[in-house]
């Protein structure tokens, strides 16, 4: 079948040979119908089958390669947009506690501020050291270490006690 051209000339030079003596001239022939044997129609076929076959054996192997390369792609990008996620989300927790922190400090910093502008007397800072000791000594401490300026503890309940006395009056 693919010789076709070739055929049609052999045939056209064996046949004006044979036809010369009698003044006939041959110019062309073309073969229009060709009928090959069972044997060979039957291997024919299967050789295109099997072309066919592996045209789609291919086709579906490059279909299934490109859908894993596309589905590897979207859970890469999956991954990296999880991570970015995640990285911001830690990013605003931490910056909102360092906001927390920031602000409880500015707080305690401006209350330590406004009791110095107060001038606290003697006795509002012994009643604040108390209140010290009792958060201290709550008793989830095993030992507790007095400062040396609170030896005086009885002198200074007594300041208190006195202090107490005069706001009633």
């Amino acid at each position: 079948l693919t010789s076709r051209d070739a055929i049609n000339t052999k045939i056209t030079a064996s046949l004006d040979e044979a036809t010369d003596r009698w003044g006939i001239k041959v110019n062309r022939v073309e073969l229009k119908n060709i009928e090959p044997p069972v044997e060979i129609r039957q291997a024919m076929e299967k050789q295109m089958k099997a072309d066919r076959e592996k045209r789609a054996s291919i086709l579906l192997a490059e279909g299934e390669k490109q859908a894993a390369i596309t589905r590897a792609e979207g859970e890469k990008e999956s991954a990296i947009l999880r991570a970015e996620a995640v990285k911001q989300q830690r990013i605003r927790e931490a910056e909102g506690e360092a906001e927390a922190l920031l602000t409880v400090q500015k707080a305690q910093a401006d209350a330590i501020r406004m009791i110095n502008e107060a001038n606290p007397n003697h006795n509002f800072l012994a009643l604040r050291s108390m209140e010290a000791m009792e958060k201290v000594a709550d008793g989830k401490a095993t030992k507790l270490i007095v400062p040396s300026d609170m030896q005086n503890l009885a002198a200074t309940v007594a300041a208190i006690k006195e202090a107490a006395d005069i706001d009633k009056e």
